[in-house]
């Protein structure tokens, strides 16, 4: 507004002995800080003040009735604390005196993949890769089997004096001394022994105890001529001759229901040439072991730690299977349950841990087949069906197609996937086999060069 003055200006003056002015300005407080209601008065009485402040003195100090529930809602909290604790160091004693200080052991014995509760056992297995010393490879020693056709079945007695001088204990060390002990058998009379693999896995050091067959024992080194993990087999080779070696028999030949019996060395050494029989459970037993497919005999013929390695042998005496397996179970009772390698198989595979130190690669066809039984109008039964051919293998570069019907394999009639094993374990690459198969009612000759996986 015109003529209002704008600016105030204070003049500050030096005086001698003037007072202290105090300047004040006073307004009246914001509305949201003025009190509505004024303040009680109260009179001398000290109960109106005490009850007009009790609320607020109740909110900040709780009665002592509350605080004593409060107090033992604590006292609860740190006893089960205290129990949990407890319990926690049971478990943890427990599990030390169970493991030590390591993790679990892992069931490295191949957990069958639906799921069960049942674990494959191999008894003792090192860990690592061995280091025995190495015997040269290309040895003229060679594994042999022999048909039982004309024998006469012997009595278990009789079994057991003809095989017993041919099997030997195998003992490995590793180098932190720690010893695993299984079963071999003679197959030449100038110390070449076969065991399981996993018998002298992750050892430095091997030795066996070997029968003379004029009476009596010793013990002697043993150098590892080959193997191969995935088969699970070993050559071993001692400076040993005039041994005896056992006479190796035709695992094809098996049927289910024949007598066998197994010599061995259950749960080390202190049971040494237990023998125990049983009966062929099945012939041909298709598995996955870690990982690995492996045939096998299946047999009820008890089978412990220590027995891996040795001899599986038929009513005539005659090996027809190498010990390596059996089925276990944590939480339930499992009996009757070996398994063994064929001999059929592992003839080859010896021979070839005897010349090369390892097993040559296997070929593959390159189809998965299944068993079938369709019969056509034109009288033909298809057995076995193609279910998946691989491509750039060797069937898929021969011309086998999926839906085929595989009739023959190498010049031989094949009704089951074994056939056609038993056939392949002896082809190499690079060979040309023949392959008759039935497409759309016709029959068509191909012919397949064998690649290796």
């Amino acid at each position: 507004m015109e003529g209002q003055q704008k600016e105030i200006v204070f003049t500050y003056r030096q005086a001698d002995q003037i007072e202290p002015v105090q300047l004040r300005y006073e307004r009246d407080l914001p509305p949201c800080m003025q009190r509505r209601e004024p303040l009680p008065v109260f009179d001398s009485s000290e109960e109106e003040e005490e009850d007009y402040l009790a609320p607020w003195r109740s909110a900040i100090a709780p009665p002592e009735r509350i605080r004593r529930e409060n107090r033992w809602g604590v006292r609860l909290f740190v006893g089960l604390s205290l129990l949990i604790g407890l319990m926690c160091l049971g478990a943890g004693v427990w599990y030390v005196g169970q493991y030590g200080w390591a993790l679990p052991p892992a069931q490295d014995s191949g957990e069958p993949a639906d799921g069960e509760d049942y674990y494959w056992d191999r008894g003792e297995v090192g860990e690592g890769a061995t280091t025995i010393a190495r015997y040269p490879a290309g040895g003229e020693a060679r594994l042999t089997l022999s048909g039982g056709g004309g024998l006469t079945p012997l009595e278990p007695g009789d079994v057991y004096e003809k095989v017993n001088p041919s099997v030997v204990t195998v003992v490995g060390r590793s180098r932190q001394d720690y010893l695993t002990a299984g079963t071999g058998v003679i197959f030449s009379e100038d110390g070449y022994i076969l065991t399981n693999y996993h018998v002298i896995a992750g050892c430095s050091y091997c030795w066996v105890y070997i029968k003379w067959p004029s009476g009596g024992e010793y013990r002697a080194e043993a150098q590892l001529a080959g193997y191969d993990a995935e088969q699970d087999l070993a050559v071993l080779k001692t400076d040993a001759s005039g041994l005896q070696p056992a006479e190796f028999g035709v695992s094809d030949d098996l049927r289910i229901g024949d007598p066998c019996y197994a010599i061995g060395n259950p749960l080390g050494t202190q049971l040494r040439n237990t023998f125990t029989n049983g009966i062929v459970s099945a012939a041909s037993r298709t598995v996955n072991v870690d990982g690995v497919e492996m045939i096998l005999i299946q047999t009820n013929t008890a089978l412990n730690s220590g027995n891996s390695g040795g001899p599986l042998i038929n009513q005539y005496g005659q090996v027809v299977g190498i010990n390596t397996i059996k089925m276990m179970s944590e939480y339930d009772t499992i009996e009757g349950l070996g398994f063994a390698i064929p001999t059929s198989q592992a003839e080859r595979w010896v021979n070839e841990l005897v010349m090369y130190g390892h097993i040559e690669p296997p070929v593959a066809l390159g189809v998965s087949v299944e068993p079938a039984n369709k019969l056509f109008p034109d009288g033909f039964r298809g057995l076995l069906r193609v279910e998946d051919v691989q491509t750039g293998k060797s069937a898929d570069l021969a011309g086998v197609r999926r839906g085929d019907y595989i009739v023959s394999f190498n010049g031989q009639e094949v009704s089951t996937s074994e056939d056609i094993y038993a056939i392949r374990r002896w082809l190499s690459e690079g060979d040309e086999v023949p392959i008759r198969v039935y497409r759309n009612g016709k029959f068509l000759d191909l012919m397949m060069t064998m690649q290796t996986k």
